[in-house]
């Protein structure tokens, strides 16, 4: 694992606790969405804006690294405004680098097959270490020629190739790898067919690529997650977009709510979304919380807590918020079926272990998993390993327990740069330590 902390400037926040959170949220647009909503209004013919898009450093690699295809990107306010070109895309002129976002590489990886000439896609050194070789292997099944030294970025594409047909890849590594592919695949010589080789990870975002390839015109026959069908010559249509809320950043505030007890109102969110993370609040239900579902926002009220044991595969991203309020759960909570977590920004599993001990309490570090005792806490300096959603979910902590300070606290522009402005806005309090 790396850690970036000593990059900042500012290096630490201190969280001040609070007797209880008792308050309302809007939260911005989701990550997922807007990454998807951008490479496809790339590729549809005319003129697409995106409403409620969420403006973060992942979103902006996306944004950039598309438009070093020659795509024309707008961005006003929460907006961005796409002029498509229907697939025609020019030849970048030098290497696209794209820092630590996972989503633009991979999306960007299938994307570079549609380009006539050469791609080369690179990152920074943790991106370095980030595996892409099981998508590589499926593009040269799809005749598209593509390279890389170690199975991870930096990744060279020759494109303008792309013949469809049938490809094959393992479940277990990324969802992303088959929503690169999936995305694309109307642009193919042929029909295409995705084949999953074992079980398939994170299936919500496959529904998540589906869902908004539908509204924007293309039809995906999903086999139960076995095999998917893209039909070659369908259009992506320009038009308009509104992006729903992002449920990965809603988690951080339902569970303030959980561990102190108290109440909060989280504003633009859809209850029914495809997001996984949406069903966090089910596990909240599950430990004890009082939770009310209506259009478009949720109500939490924190109780007393009490361990569960549950299978995360479909909501990955909020793994780590769920094992802070575990700390808090009387008993043990079994987390399980996140392997995959291992390759995200930072191995989280480990990170989460050994930041989760500093503050004395009891973690069980799985291949898949975590078991995690609630206990006591005490102060602790939290290394954050330049991963955004070690910064917010271990923040939780301080809420509760006096002398939490989090390194690198700006790491979570990566995916919600508003964090600590919506943390002050309902009722925390922070004091902010150069080192």
């Amino acid at each position: 694992m790396t850690d970036g902390d000593s990059n900042n400037p500012v290096n630490m926040f201190e969280i001040i606790p609070v007797k209880n959170i008792d308050s309302s949220i809007e939260i911005p647009g989701s990550k997922s969405y807007t990454a998807r909503a951008l490479l496809i209004a790339a590729l549809a013919g005319g003129k697409t804006l995106l409403k409620n898009v969420l403006i973060s450093d992942d979103t902006r690699y996306m944004a950039h690294g598309l438009r070093e295809f020659g795509i024309n990107i707008t961005e006003e306010g929460n907006s961005f405004t796409v002029y498509g070109t229907d697939g025609t895309l020019q030849v970048p002129e030098k290497e696209i680098f794209l820092g630590n976002s996972g989503t633009a590489t991979r999306f960007l990886t299938g994307f570079s097959s549609l380009c006539p000439g050469r791609v080369v896609l690179t990152g920074d050194s943790r991106m370095k270490e980030r595996p892409v070789d099981e998508l590589l292997n499926a593009l040269k099944q799809l005749n598209v020629k593509s390279h890389s030294l170690t199975g991870c970025p930096p990744v060279e594409i020759q494109g303008g190739t792309f013949n469809g047909g049938t490809c094959e890849m393992k479940g277990s590594i990324s969802s992303q790898y088959f929503s690169s592919i999936m995305m694309i695949a109307p642009f193919a010589m042929s029909d295409t067919v995705i084949k999953v080789s074992g079980e398939l990870t994170s299936t919500s975002y496959i529904d998540i690529t589906i869902d908004i390839m539908k509204y924007f015109g293309v039809n995906v026959e999903n086999h139960n997650y076995r095999e998917f069908f893209i039909k070659s010559g369908q259009k992506y249509r320009a038009g308009e977009y509104t992006v729903e809320g992002d449920a990965s950043s809603a988690s951080y505030f339902f569970a303030a709510a959980a561990i102190t007890g108290g109440t909060i109102l989280v504003k633009n969110i859809n209850p029914s979304s495809f997001q996984g993370d949406v069903k966090f609040v089910d596990l909240l239900e599950a430990m004890g919380c009082y939770v009310i579902r209506r259009d478009r926002e949720i109500y939490i009220q924190g109780q007393k807590l009490r361990g569960i044991e549950v299978d995360m595969n479909k909501m990955p991203d909020s793994v780590q918020t769920l094992a802070i309020v575990a700390s808090f759960a009387e008993g043990e909570t079994l987390i399980k079926n996140v392997s995959n977590l291992r390759i995200k920004e930072t191995d989280r599993l480990k990170a989460l272990a050994v930041e989760l001990s500093k503050t004395g309490i009891y973690v069980r570090e799985m291949q898949d998993g975590l078991i995690i005792k609630g206990g006591l806490h005490k102060g602790a300096d939290i290394d954050t390993y330049d991963d955004h959603r070690m910064s917010m979910s271990f923040a939780l902590i301080g809420l509760r327990v006096r002398g939490i300070k989090i390194k690198n606290p700006l790491c979570v522009s990566k995916s919600f740069p508003e964090f600590w402005e919506k943390f002050k806005d309902i009722g925390v309090s922070t004091v902010v330590h150069d080192v």
